[in-house]
């Protein structure tokens, strides 16, 4: 197998891997990993259209639609290139002075970076891009992946790893606060459609008969990538997903004595607090009005709302990049390159403009804490009622995870005992 490994020094190489067993078409990307990449889209039939509203009025050629829309309203920017006007401009700003993209004779870089976005905000495919930009198929296909080498050269800029202050969304919450103050965030993967050949179709086909790539990403509860790893087959396990996180060259940070919020697919571990098993997780889960009875329930009640965040940053990626949700005609390589550029992409935004209209939407979505009902998880996942920690294969001895599972019991004594008093001072 061959993967992306990256220096310190930020230059990349190419590194054989043998596994256990044989997957074609392997690429697990670190996020940040930059490749060149020559591999035009092939054309397929689904998409090749330009949806009317997109449409309406726009100029003669791609050089005028661009003007027209940076120079028109904001909205227009929003809902063409999926991000607020300064934002885009000084995206296009970043890249040229890095030397990642320049302006050409026939296409400045302004156009370019439209193009990207205008094909991943709206999973239109060449043809349809053809027609309304009034370029070929050729100039079109290298343009797109000229940005989306670009965005991959520069994603580490975008992605920060946690800090070591309590997150805010702890610290203002007194059903978090303090028994989740060592949280940093919360890890949790998703399945994104992909193509393949048929001879490569076997691993990549997940529990529902699906073609999909498994994606882990580790991310705040202001809803920023901390980390992303993307590649994996659809056939494999979450916990092997995260097993090769933890143990690759550019494995996912925890700071020292913090935590990530995991749910009921991953282990109890260092580094990663599960709910119980054999209780009621998400509070759909209970009757209307039902009050926890213990400690655990109210542990896994308070925790499902707090990983809420999963449902809300994958939420909004997708409503952002709707490209994600189906499976575009790329190689493999693009399509696992398109997964990390959009969630860098994502935190640019997040970062230049928290409260974009797409954010906002799912920032609301937190209202839903302040009665205590969250929203259903993105991937159904049967709770795993047995974890085989040999699988792992991180060197986790047996006390370690004793360590784990009482600090787990000790935060929700802590939890109960505060929920029994406060209901006894009513």
């Amino acid at each position: 197998m061959l993967k992306l490994v990256a220096r310190r020094s930020g230059h990349f190489f190419l590194e054989t891997e043998l596994l256990p067993w044989r997957l074609i078409g392997r690429m697990l990307l670190r996020v940040g990993f930059a490749m060149d990449s020559s591999d035009d889209e092939k054309d397929g039939a689904p998409g090749n259209y330009i949806p009317k509203e997109l449409t309406h009025g726009v100029a003669s050629n791609g050089a005028k639609f661009v003007d027209e829309v940076l120079n028109g309203q904001n909205e227009q920017c929003l809902e063409n290139f999926r991000m607020d006007k300064h934002v885009f401009y000084k995206l296009c700003d970043i890249l040229q002075a890095k030397g990642l993209l320049r302006h050409t004779n026939r296409i400045k870089i302004e156009e370019q970076l439209a193009i990207f976005m205008f094909i991943v905000g709206h999973n239109l495919r060449t043809r349809a891009v053809q027609e309304l930009f009034r370029y070929s198929g050729e100039t079109i296909s290298r343009h797109f992946n000229n940005v989306l080498t670009a965005i991959m050269a520069i994603s580490l800029d975008f992605f920060q790893p946690p800090g070591s202050d309590v997150p805010p969304e702890i610290m203002e919450d007194p059903r978090f606060y303090p028994y989740f103050q060592d949280c940093v965030g919360a890890v949790d993967g998703i399945h994104i459609p992909v193509m393949v050949g048929v001879d490569e179709q076997g691993p990549f086909r997940d529990k529902n008969g699906m073609l999909s790539q498994n994606v882990l990403a580790a991310f705040s509860f202001d809803l920023k990538f901390h980390y992303v790893l993307a590649g994996w087959e659809g056939s494999a396990s979450d916990l092997q997903v995260l097993n090769s996180a933890l143990t690759r060259r550019s494995k996912l940070p925890v700071p020292e004595g913090k935590y990530y919020l995991v749910d009921n697919k991953y282990a109890n571990m260092p580094g990663f607090i599960a709910p119980y098993h054999g209780v009621p997780y998400y509070l759909k889960e209970y009757p209307s009005g039902y009050h926890p009875q213990d400690a655990r329930e109210l542990f896994n009640q308070r925790h499902s709302l707090l990983r809420n965040a999963s449902d809300r940053i994958y939420g909004a990626l997708k409503a952002r990049f709707p490209i994600l949700m189906s499976a575009p005609p790329y190689p493999l390589q693009t399509q696992v390159k398109l997964v990390v550029a959009a969630c860098a992409i994502h935190n640019y935004i997040r970062r230049e403009k928290p409260d974009d209209w797409i954010f906002r939407t799912y920032d609301e979505d937190t209202a839903v804490l302040q009665i205590e009902e969250p929203l259903p998880p993105i991937e159904v996942e049967q709770p795993v009622m047995h974890i085989d920690t040999q699988a792992l294969d991180i060197g986790i001895e047996t006390e370690q995870l004793e360590i784990s599972s009482q600090l787990r019991d000790s935060i929700a004594t802590e939890m109960w005992n505060d929920y029994i008093r406060d209901l006894s001072a009513m």
